[in-house]
């Protein structure tokens, strides 16, 4: 695997909000260059789950938002900020099954209420700013396998 010794930001995907068309384009990419530096493929798929939650959050939820990788030699830090709604109660947002997702979205097959308790568990470190009326801001951070010990 290649290390990076300082943080270095690899991708900066824009993400728009009800764009069903293109969701999991973000998360496909953060895997594709996991798998370029030669990420841990257990690693990447926590990672990748994560993302595609986080991806699926700002689609479902915000205007529009970004996806920022970050890779250096400790892990994984995926950012997702968005612009839109916000979350007015965190800790039921947390909850398993629990969702504000309209019906049509629902339809669809989405907002299963599944989006921030998957993102949880997968990650090592996760950090969410919240504010109603303005946006959310989700950092999810992992750790290489070798430094979890």
């Amino acid at each position: 695997m290649t290390k990076l010794t300082e943080p270095r930001v690899l991708l900066e995907i824009p993400v728009e909000g009800n764009n069903f068309a293109a969701a999991g384009e973000a998360a496909s990419r953060v895997k594709k260059t996991l798998q370029k530096l030669g990420v841990d493929s257990t690693l990447i798929r926590r990672v990748s789950i994560a993302t595609y939650e986080a991806e699926m959050n700002i689609v479902i939820h915000a205007d529009y938002g970004k996806i920022v990788l970050q890779v250096d030699a400790k892990g994984v830090t995926v950012q997702a900020k968005d612009h839109g709604r916000g979350i007015p109660d965190l800790n039921k947002a947390m909850t398993v099954g629990f969702s504000t997702a309209s019906e049509r979205v629902r339809a669809m097959g989405f907002g299963a209420g599944m989006g921030l308790p998957n993102i949880k568990k997968c990650t090592d470190q996760l950090e969410i700013e919240t504010k109603v009326n303005v946006g959310t801001k989700v950092v999810m951070k992992f750790k290489y396998p070798s430094t979890t010990q």
